[in-house]
């Protein structure tokens, strides 16, 4: 648009003429030179737009993680490791969590420097998460690892405000109702292991009742001490304890050595004396069987059973004997009933 000066009806251009007929020159260069570097700059803002959408449009998801993709604000879905594709311009936005790591959170210490030969660690300043009073009212000095892996993104990214503070929490608070479920001593030797079995169980299901995702892969339980106030005292009544299960155990070894022997010989008394009484009792009642045959053979043959029971009688009893000699008033001298040869012999022998 050019600037149109009335003039001053003469024909004749004055000096105020020729002033706004170069003063509308210049402005029309000036628009002409606008226009153009308007059209230059529009293609090259396009341009840019062009490369911007193009390389916002895709991303790549590593092997140990998975992208949440939020579109305006809203949950669309979780890809798996691998290139994608998405809406450029900051349509869609991605979150990339490393699933498939296992994290860990550590209680009553840090870890200072892995990067030497031999790990550091600083134990100052967390007493407040390691103290912790047993079931029998005493203090134990705790020191725990927490190991997990993020099992759902979108839920822990979302469904808690503070996930890494939420879970030292609820490990804490499982931690010291288990351990006040315990005996002193027995969260110092014998149950540690069941103490970070429980720990681990009770951890997931609060950790499932929030929603956050989360899967406990183990806890395990590090430096197990009493308070270092009375680190002293409690090692000298361990000791009395050790003593005095050492001496308990050395009576009972006396006691299984004392006590089975007297029983096993007790029981051997009592069996030869019930063999022997068995033994007794069917001599007996063979004897008893004995005299009735014999008395039933005496009723039938009273005489000729009565020699031959004296017979046998003075056979079995000089059937112990050696070199007996009889003195017989009708023979000359000394008569042997038998001698070397325990032959008995009768008077009538003799004759």
């Amino acid at each position: 648009m050019a600037y149109q000066n009335p003039g001053n009806g003469s024909g004749r251009r004055g000096p105020e003429e020729e002033f706004f007929r170069q003063l509308n020159e210049a402005f029309e260069k000036i628009l002409h030179t606008i226009k153009n570097k308007t059209y230059s700059v529009g293609i090259g803002v396009g341009i840019v737009l062009l490369l911007i959408g193009v390389f916002s449009s895709y991303y790549t998801v590593q092997p140990n993680e998975e992208a949440v993709v939020i579109r305006l604000g809203e949950y669309i879905a979780t890809e798996p490791p691998g290139l994608h594709f998405k809406v450029p311009f900051g349509v869609d936005k991605v979150i990339k969590v490393k699933t498939k790591l296992v994290l860990q959170q550590e209680f009553g210490f840090r870890t200072k420097d892995t990067s030497a030969r031999r790990t550091a660690y600083s134990k100052s300043r967390f007493d407040e998460e390691s103290l912790m009073l047993t079931g029998d009212l005493n203090v134990a000095d705790v020191e725990w690892v927490v190991q997990y892996q993020i099992a759902d993104p979108f839920k822990f990214i979302f469904q808690v405000r503070d996930s890494l503070q939420t879970i030292r929490d609820i490990s804490q608070a499982v931690m010291r109702r288990v351990v006040g479920d315990r005996l002193v001593n027995e969260v110092l030797t014998t149950g540690r292991v069941e103490i970070a079995n429980d720990a681990k169980e009770l951890t997931q299901g609060v950790l499932d009742r929030y929603g956050m995702g989360v899967r406990v892969v183990t806890v395990k339980l590090q430096d197990v001490n009493p308070p270092e106030t009375v680190k002293a005292s409690f090692n000298e009544v361990n000791a009395a304890k050790q003593e005095q299960e050492k001496v308990i155990n050395q009576a009972e070894k006396h006691y299984n050595n004392i006590i089975p022997e007297a029983k096993g010989k007790a029981d051997e008394l009592i069996s030869r004396a019930e063999g022997y009484a068995v033994a007794l009792v069917n001599r007996a009642k063979g004897d008893a069987t004995k005299f009735s045959a014999m008395l039933k053979e005496y009723k039938r043959a009273p005489e000729v059973t009565k020699k031959r029971l004296y017979l046998e009688t003075m056979e079995e009893l000089f059937s112990g004997f050696e070199n007996v000699m009889i003195v017989d008033s009708k023979v000359k001298g000394l008569l042997p009933v038998f001698g070397e040869n325990k032959k008995i012999l009768s008077s009538g022998d003799s004759k």
